[in-house]
């Protein structure tokens, strides 16, 4: 595994606080950028092709948000100066005469919940978190989670993603409550948190690895980064 020593910058293309965790927790030293794209406008039916879509339009708003910054800032850091596409139509960045220049690689994700044949993405407001948790006590559900890799030295992009599913005893209705009164369950998708303390009890069954749930399947990850590194 790539450590603090790697000679690729990495941006980490999520505010999510799990993603953040879980890269940590894998060896990467990364920096942050938010994509902040209308998620609503792309839609799907397959889940699959959903969030993969959602994590490569990350990708394109920060590869576009890097364009800006260097346009903008003419002593901008050599591995962001300037940005263009390549004949395959993949975001690259030209080093110019810098030939020391740090090669960069951008992580963006997505993830849904599937329940009942049902998207589900973050829920609206209280009472919709509410009724997902409710839905999952003594039944299951399944997160669908995108990773997509960019290297921005070479153009070369390649995602995918990773299912588990998750079976639950019954949630008793005071454990909902504390949940919505805590807030958390409202920034994720399909408020579920499956590693939540109050929520641990009842998992029944994990079919699959917690960190795919939690947004980054670091399987998953290790390996795009790994093709990317060599791109």
């Amino acid at each position: 595994m790539e450590s603090a020593e790697s000679p690729f910058r990495i941006i980490l293309g999520s505010s999510s606080i799990a993603r953040r965790k879980i890269l940590a927790e894998m060896g990467y030293e990364f920096t942050l950028m938010s994509a902040d794209i209308d998620e609503k406008s792309i839609r799907t039916e397959k889940p699959e092709e959903l969030v993969m879509a959602l994590a490569k339009a990350k990708a394109d708003a920060i590869v576009s948000k890097l364009q800006t910054s260097a346009d903008q800032e003419k002593d901008a850091k050599p591995s962001i100066l300037i940005a263009s596409d390549t004949a395959e139509g993949n975001p690259k960045l030209q080093i110019g005469e810098d030939k020391d220049a740090q090669p960069t690689l951008l992580i963006t994700c997505d993830q849904v919940v599937v329940y009942e044949g049902t998207i589900r993405e973050k829920p609206a407001n209280d009472e919709e978190a509410r009724q997902f948790i409710k839905g999952y006590s003594g039944k299951h559900a399944a997160t669908v989670s995108s990773v997509f890799v960019t290297n921005l030295t070479t153009g070369f992009t390649k995602g995918d993603c990773d299912k588990v599913e998750i079976h639950f005893h019954d949630i008793p209705d005071h454990v909902i409550d504390k949940l919505l009164e805590e807030g958390l369950v409202l920034n994720v998708a399909g408020a579920l948190i499956i590693e939540h303390p109050l929520i641990v009890p009842y998992v029944k069954e994990l079919i699959g690895t917690t960190d795919s749930v939690m947004g980054l399947p670091k399987a998953l990850t290790q390996n795009l980064l790994k093709e990317a590194m060599k791109a």
